[in-house]
């Protein structure tokens, strides 16, 4: 049986959409494992971001101009911090207070900080009805008015463990992208 032209074309058309096809697949394969290879090798960070520390300032700045003082009560947490963290509650005495392993929270990667208020005495406070400057508007909800218009993520906008202490700048990047070593 004779091929025709036409058939001819098609098996080649046929042919060329296959290895194209496969040709993606090998691509994209090469460089997923490129980029694994050169995540890798990347460091925890050891400190606060750049930008996460300049907003940080720019929040207690803006807050004491409104009458408010802010205490930063964390930032940057190693893993082995995190841990410790993560222990209390469950292997450890305490409350439990976070659901992140060591390398499963924002505050590993410099990316996250906590507040609290102080009041007119000097002392640390978690009272999020708490009006130290008299605005009749709740310091806590100006300081995240605040922080959010800087950019920061409020842990008390989240829907299962809300973290009302919490504030983070995750850049677009989600826990396991920092995991495999990407970074702001």
């Amino acid at each position: 049986m004779k091929k025709t032209p036409k058939r001819k074309r098609r098996n080649v058309a046929s042919f060329l959409l296959v290895c194209l096809i496969l040709s993606i697949f090998v691509i994209a394969y090469w460089k997923e494992e490129q980029k694994i290879d050169q995540q890798q090798d990347t460091p925890m960070p050891t400190e606060l971001n750049e930008t996460v520390a300049n907003k940080r300032d720019e929040l207690i700045s803006l807050a004491a101009d409104k009458g408010i003082n802010i205490v930063i009560t964390a930032d940057f947490r190693s893993s082995e911090e995190q841990d410790k963290l993560y222990a209390q509650g469950r292997t450890a005495s305490g409350d439990v207070v976070t659901n992140a392993k060591g390398g499963e929270s924002y505050h590993n990667y410099g990316l996250a900080i906590d507040f609290a208020l102080m009041n007119l005495n000097g002392e640390v406070i978690w009272d999020m009805d708490y009006d130290g400057n008299g605005n009749a508007k709740s310091d806590w909800s100006e300081v995240v008015e605040i922080a959010k218009s800087l950019g920061f993520e409020w842990g008390g906008d989240w829907r299962s463990f809300k973290d009302y202490p919490h504030f983070q700048m995750d850049f677009g990047l989600s826990i396991k992208e920092l995991q495999n070593g990407e970074r702001p």
